[in-house]
C-alpha cells in the first residue's frame, strides 16, 4: 500500500460508520456506572447514616436518571449527536462529584433530597451518553439492529466489572475512589470523541454481519479475560494493586483490538471500490451515455404508487378537507400498521407499547432490585467485602454476556426461523425466577449463582426490548421510543426495591434489634446490634418470594405480546430498509456514471 493509498485508508476509516462504532465501544464501556452502585452503596450508608429504605430510594433515583431519557431522545430529534454526549458529559462530573464531596465529608453532610438529586443528575447522563452514541448505531445499521443493541449494551454491562478493575488499579481498596472515578472517566471519553459520533450513510454489505461477529468474539475474550481474573482476585488474600493495573492495561488493549475490525473493513471497501471501477471503465460504451442521461427524466416507481394509506387515494390528488376535533385525534392516536414509523404519541397510546411496558417493569424490575441490594445481601449473608465486590464484578460480566447473546441470537433466530423476539423475552423472565429463587432460600454459596443467572436475565432483556420498540414503531423517532422503553426500569425499581425490598429489610433490622435489646438487656451497649443493619436469610427471603411471582406475572404479559405479534414477526420486517439500501446504491452509481461522463454527455 503506497503513500496515497493509506492516506485515503485512514481517511475512510475515521469518516466511516465502523468507526463510529468503535467510538461507541469506548463510551459505552465506561457509560455503566450505574451498575456498580453495590460497591459504594455500603460507604454512602455508613458515612451519611441512612437506613436501607433510604438507601434503597437512592438506588431508585440511580435508576430513574439512569433510565428516563426522554429529555435526551427529544434533544437528539434535534440536535446532533455530539450535542447530546457533551451535554451527558458535564452532568456526569457534576452529579458524581458532589456525591464524592459529600461521602468524603468535604461539603457538609446534604439533605437526604440532595442526594437524591446529585445521583439524579449523574446517573441520568447514562441516558444522554446512549442516546447520543447507541442510536446514532442503530440507525447507521438498521438491518443489524439485534446485533448493534446486543454488542452495544453489552458493553454498558461490561463496564461494571471494567470500571471495577481501573479503580482498584488507581485507588487500591478504598471505596469511596469509585465514585470520583465515576465522574471524571465517562466525561473525559465522551468530551474527546464526541464529535466523531455522526449519522452516516446507510448501504448494504454482504460482510456486515461477520463483522459484528469479530466484535463479539473480541468483546467475548475480553469477558473471559475479566471473569478469570475476578476468580483469582477473590482467591488471592491480598491480591496487589499492581496485578489490578495489569488487569487494567489488558482490558484496554482488548477494547483497541476493535479498531482492527473497522480497518479490514475499510480496507475490503476500497477493493470493491477499485474492483467496481475497473469494471465500470472496461464495459463503457457510447450507447449508454444516452441510457444514462434517460434515467434522470424516469419517474420514480415508487413514487408513482404512492397512496394515501387511510383513504386510498393518490397522495398528491388529496384535497384538503375540514376534519371535526374527534376524527382529527383519531388520525394523530391511530398508528400506521407495525414496522411503520409511529409518531410519538402513536406509539404511547398503542397497546403493544403498553403491554411491553409493563412486561418490563416486571422483568427489569426484579433484577434489578437485586443487583441494587447485592451489597446489602451479601452482607446479610456474612460475605466479606472482596467477596461482594466479585459479586458485582460476576454480575457486570455476565450482564454483557446476556446483552451480547440475547442480542445476536435474538437475530439469528428471527432471520433464521422466524422467531418472535417478544416469546425470546419471555423465557429470559422465566430464567431470572430461578435466580431470584437462589437468593430467596439462601443456601451455601447459593448468592454466586444468584449473580449469574441475575445477571445474564438483566442483560439479556434489554436488547430484546429495545430490538421490539424499533421494530414495532419503527426508526424515525426512534431515539424518543427508545428512552421511553427504558423508563420502565426505574418504574419497578421504586415499586419493588423502594416499597418493597427496602421496607421488608428495615422491619426485619428493627425487629432483630429489638430482640437484641430484649436478650442482652436494657444497659447492653448500644453496638450490639444495629438497627439499620440486618443479618440472615430472613432479611430478603420475603422480598424474593415476591420477586418470583412478579416476574412469573411478567412472562405472562408478554406472552400476551407474542400472540399479538405473531403474524408481523412471519413477515420479512427488514425488507423495506434492504430497498431503501438498493435504492441509493443505484442513485450513488447513476450519479458517478454521469460524473464520469459528464464531458461525453455535453
Amino acid at each position: 500500500m503506497d503513500k496515497t493509498e493509506f492516506s485515503v485508508l485512514a481517511r475512510n476509516v475515521a469518516t466511516g460508520r465502523w468507526f463510529v462504532v468503535f467510538i461507541s465501544f469506548l463510551i459505552m464501556s465506561v457509560a455503566g456506572g450505574t451498575y456498580i452502585f453495590g460497591i459504594y452503596s455500603q460507604a454512602i450508608k455508613t458515612v451519611l447514616g441512612y437506613d436501607q429504605e433510604t438507601l434503597t430510594t437512592l438506588g431508585f433515583f440511580k435508576d430513574l436518571g439512569g433510565n428516563v431519557g426522554i429529555l435526551s431522545g427529544l434533544i437528539n430529534e434535534v440536535t446532533p449527536p455530539w450535542v447530546v454526549l457533551g451535554i451527558g458529559a458535564i452532568m456526569n462530573i457534576t452529579g458524581y462529584l458532589m456525591i464524592w464531596l459529600s461521602v468524603t465529608q468535604r461539603i457538609a453532610k446534604p439533605k437526604t433530597w440532595q442526594m437524591y438529586l446529585y445521583i439524579y443528575i449523574g446517573s441520568n447522563s447514562q441516558t444522554f451518553a446512549n442516546t447520543g452514541s447507541l442510536v446514532t448505531c442503530v440507525k447507521n445499521f438498521p438491518q443489524s439492529r439485534g446485533s448493534v443493541l446486543g454488542i452495544l449494551k453489552g458493553f454498558v454491562g461490561l463496564s461494571g466489572a471494567i470500571f471495577t478493575q481501573i479503580y482498584h488499579a488507581i485507588y487500591g481498596q478504598n471505596n469511596t475512589g469509585v465514585i470520583l472515578l465515576l465522574g471524571v472517566l465517562p466525561s473525559a471519553v465522551s468530551l474527546a470523541v464526541m464529535l466523531i459520533v455522526r449519522p452516516t450513510k446507510v448501504i448494504t454489505e454482504k460482510k456486515e454481519l461477520k463483522r459484528f461477529y469479530n466484535f463479539l468474539y473480541i468483546a467475548l475474550a475480553l469477558a473471559g479475560f475479566l471473569m478469570v481474573m475476578t476468580v483469582v482476585e477473590n482467591r488471592v488474600k491480598k491480591f496487589p494493586q499492581s496485578g489490578y493495573q495489569i488487569v487494567a492495561v489488558f482490558a484496554i488493549l482488548f477494547l483497541m483490538f476493535n479498531l482492527l475490525v473497522v480497518v479490514d473493513a475499510e480496507i475490503d471497501k476500497m477493493k470493491l471500490e477499485k474492483l467496481s471501477s475497473r469494471r465500470g471503465q472496461g464495459s463503457q460504451k457510447p450507447l449508454q451515455i444516452d441510457i444514462v442521461g434517460s434515467k434522470n427524466k424516469e419517474q420514480n416507481p415508487r413514487e408513482i404508487k404512492l397512496t394515501d394509506s387511510r383513504r386510498g387515494a393518490p397522495a398528491n390528488q388529496q384535497e384538503d378537507k375540514p376534519e371535526s376535533i374527534r376524527s382529527s385525534l383519531a388520525r394523530i392516536f391511530k398508528g400506521p400498521t407495525r414496522g411503520e414509523d409511529f409518531t410519538i404519541p402513536q406509539a404511547l397510546v398503542s397497546g403493544d407499547m403498553i403491554i411491553l411496558f409493563i412486561a418490563t417493569t416486571c422483568g427489569v424490575g426484579t433484577t434489578l432490585t437485586a443487583i441494587d441490594n447485592m451489597g446489602q445481601i451479601g452482607q446479610s449473608l456474612g460475605y466479606t467485602p472482596v467477596n461482594i465486590s466479585t459479586f458485582v464484578s460476576l454480575i457486570s460480566i455476565w450482564n454483557f454476556l446476556g446483552r451480547v447473546v440475547s442480542g445476536y441470537l435474538s437475530e439469528f433466530l428471527l432471520l433464521k426461523y422466524k422467531f418472535p423476539r417478544p416469546l425470546l423475552f419471555t423465557i429470559i423472565m422465566l430464567i431470572a425466577c430461578i435466580g431470584h429463587i437462589f437468593i430467596a432460600f439462601a443456601l451455601p454459596g447459593s448468592l454466586y449463582v444468584a449473580s449469574i443467572i441475575i445477571g445474564l436475565s438483566f442483560g439479556a432483556q434489554w436488547p430484546v426490548v429495545f430490538a421490539v420498540i424499533s421494530e414495532l414503531f419503527g426508526l424515525k423517532y426512534y431515539a424518543t421510543l427508545y428512552n421511553f422503553g427504558a423508563a420502565a426500569s426505574p418504574l419497578g425499581s421504586y415499586l419493588l426495591s423502594v416499597r418493597v425490598a427496602g421496607k421488608l429489610y428495615d422491619k426485619e433490622a428493627r425487629k432483630q434489634y429489638f430482640s437484641a435489646e430484649l436478650l442482652q438487656g436494657a444497659n447492653a451497649p448500644a453496638t450490639a446490634h444495629n438497627k439499620l443493619t440486618c443479618m440472615g436469610h430472613e432479611c430478603f427471603r420475603l422480598s424474593f418470594i415476591i420477586m418470583t411471582l412478579v416476574s412469573l406475572f411478567g412472562a405472562l404479559v408478554s406472552g400476551i405480546l407474542v400472540f399479538r405479534t405473531r403474524k408481523f414477526y412471519r413477515s420479512d420486517i427488514y425488507a423495506q430498509y434492504r430497498l431503501e439500501a438498493e435504492k441509493s446504491k443505484e442513485e450513488d452509481n447513476d450519479g458517478e456514471a454521469s460524473v464520469s461522463n459528464h464531458g461525453m454527455n455535453f
